[in-house]
């Protein structure tokens, strides 16, 4: 009987513990939405909302609701979100949240972006460089690669009758004819050559502000 007792009065503080935990999740979930929700028009999403609902007694049946555009409902992330802009959203996400694995990977984050939303990626990207993650990046976007600490080439080409992918570090010269390519598609093009040059000037400055 006293065993019995006991049990009760553990399950009774269990499930107070459990109701507590709940409330507090579902009281930070508006602010973290917000939050989150402050970065995306930087990161080319100006009207995308973000809510986020704690449900179940402990708040850990986590659902993400996302509307990319004004008069829209917002769904589940996982129904309506696009490639890019769920690689954006977990980019705000990291910006805003205090703790992360070491490595971050991103691939395409830059879909459907580019100009001084491009920049505006890169340069988020490298904050969260400047946090202390390494930091990978997929991209077609000089806007973005110009960012980078080191930028890394990825080309194919057929070998033997087989097709062989290669990757190298690409510096000074280099870097500058890569980004023309990426520019304009004609890495000895002197204006092109010019931009990149503007370019990573430009990501520089932004990067120590």
């Amino acid at each position: 009987a006293e065993l019995a007792e006991e049990r009760l009065r553990a399950i009774e503080a269990l499930e107070l513990a459990e109701q507590r935990l709940g409330d507090a999740r579902r009281a930070v979930a508006p602010a973290l939405s917000q939050a989150i929700a402050g970065h995306l028009a930087e990161l080319a999403l100006p009207n995308g909302r973000i809510e986020i609902r704690a449900n179940g007694r402990m708040g850990d049946d986590v659902e993400w609701l996302f509307g990319a555009n004004p008069g829209e409902a917002a769904l589940p992330l996982e129904k309506v979100a696009s490639g890019g802009e769920l690689a954006r959203l977990m980019l705000a996400t990291r910006l805003v949240l205090t703790q992360a694995p070491p490595t971050l990977v991103f691939d395409e984050v830059d879909a459907g972006i580019g100009g001084e939303a491009a920049l505006a990626v890169g340069r988020a990207l490298h904050q969260l460089a400047l946090a202390g993650h390494q930091v990978l990046v997929v991209t077609h976007l000089a806007q973005v690669a110009a960012f980078a600490d080191a930028q890394v080439a990825v080309t194919k080409e057929e070998r033997n009758g087989r097709s062989v992918a290669e990757a190298r570090v690409v510096e000074s010269e280099e870097r500058l004819a890569e980004l023309s390519r990426m520019l304009s598609g004609q890495p000895a093009s002197a204006a092109a050559r010019q931009h990149a040059s503007e370019l990573l000037s430009l990501a520089g400055t932004l990067r120590h502000r």
